[in-house]
């Protein structure tokens, strides 16, 4: 039956999907069903966007342009930006079938109502097959079922983004050879969201996790835009080693409709956005994943505000760690960053 195996609820799904609705999607399904506090939500297989592609003719399209493209070899900066914008605006812009439209709309419905929110604010995120940081686009705090259905489509363009393409052209692969699953979890309304690492993400000690955080959503951990605090607890007994407070001049904030860059208020910029207890409950969760997961850990965590500890830490998302390799890039590399820095300067996430 169609539809059958193309949406998942996080629940039905393990690391053995990783295939099937990209490795974000997979780990999500796998941290629901080790017990973890993982939002609900649901995930889209990329045999659901290629479903999209074929019955829309949208591939045979998308096909025929990147076959016009010729050589991309050196394709400069300005012709990366006109073929992501003419691809993306072709895929953003077809109709959605109606049956997949009800399909993805009938989960986002359900979706509601198991935490009994009308239109429940959601995030939409890309998940890949293969790991590719910073190339694809997620939306945060999108709500009702229209908007969820225009950001999925959105997500699925952003495949074509110009450091995507700049990243395949340089290492010989084809265009169009990324396909992308999507994660929709529950927003999480987080007073304060990080990132945290079961390994030392520079000098490879795996004798203790390192958290980073800051107010306000993970976006403004993740993206690397601002200043964190930076906590290093010990694995063995959970005892913080080393506090670094920074000073947090701004955030990413939750707001009635998406979210946006705010000021942190200055009573709140040099103090811990954490409590010693709230560090050690994030620590046990990266130690847990670890063991759980079977290999050090990187991953994304956030306080809800409305929620009483220590129910209120959910995961958002984890993937293997590993340690910063200092290298010099490659000529490749340097105009992909500088692409990403230019259009994006924040990982490929966007605010709906």
């Amino acid at each position: 039956m169609e539809g059958q195996n193309e949406v998942f609820w996080f629940e039905e799904l393990t690391r053995d999907h990783a295939k099937a609705v990209g490795k974000k999607c997979a780990n999500l399904g796998e941290m629901t069903r080790l017990g973890l506090n993982v939002p609900p939500g649901f995930a889209l297989t990329l045999a659901l966007y290629e479903r999209f592609l074929r019955e829309t003719g949208l591939g045979a399209r998308l096909s025929g342009y990147i076959d016009k493209l010729g050589d991309l070899k050196e394709p400069g900066v300005e012709r990366l930006e006109k073929i992501s914008a003419d691809l993306r605006g072709t895929i953003e812009n077809e109709p959605m079938p109606k049956v997949i439209e009800g399909l993805i709309g009938g989960y986002y419905d359900k979706l509601c109502e198991r935490v009994g929110v009308p239109n429940a604010p959601v995030s939409v995120r890309s998940a890949g097959v293969e790991s590719r940081p910073g190339m694809f686009e997620t939306f945060l705090n999108v709500e009702g079922r229209g908007m969820v259905l225009a950001y999925v489509k959105k997500v699925w363009s952003s495949s074509f983004t110009p450091r995507a393409i700049a990243f395949r052209t340089s290492k010989g692969l084809a265009i169009d050879c990324d396909m992308l699953g999507v994660a929709i979890p529950l927003m999480v309304r987080a007073k304060v969201a990080g990132i945290g690492f079961t390994v030392d993400p520079v000098t490879g000690d795996a004798s203790g996790i390192v958290i980073e955080a800051n107010w306000g959503l993970g976006e403004g951990v993740v993206v690397g835009l601002e200043n964190a605090d930076c906590f290093r607890v010990r694995k063995e007994n959970y005892e913080i080693e080393k506090r670094e407070i920074g000073e947090k001049s701004r955030c990413v904030a939750f707001k009635e409709k998406g979210v946006e860059w705010e000021d942190v208020p200055e009573e709140m910029r040099c103090i811990p956005c954490l409590k010693d207890h709230e560090i050690k409950i994030i620590a046990e969760l990266g130690k847990t994943l670890e063991e759980r997961m079977g290999c050090a850990q990187d991953f994304e965590w956030a306080l809800d505000s409305t929620i009483a500890p220590p129910n209120n830490v959910f995961l958002l998302q984890t993937r293997p760690a590993k340690v910063v390799a200092k290298k010099s890039e490659s000529t490749a590399d340097i105009i992909a960053n500088m692409i990403s820095k230019r259009l994006y300067g924040n990982r490929g996430t966007k605010t709906s």
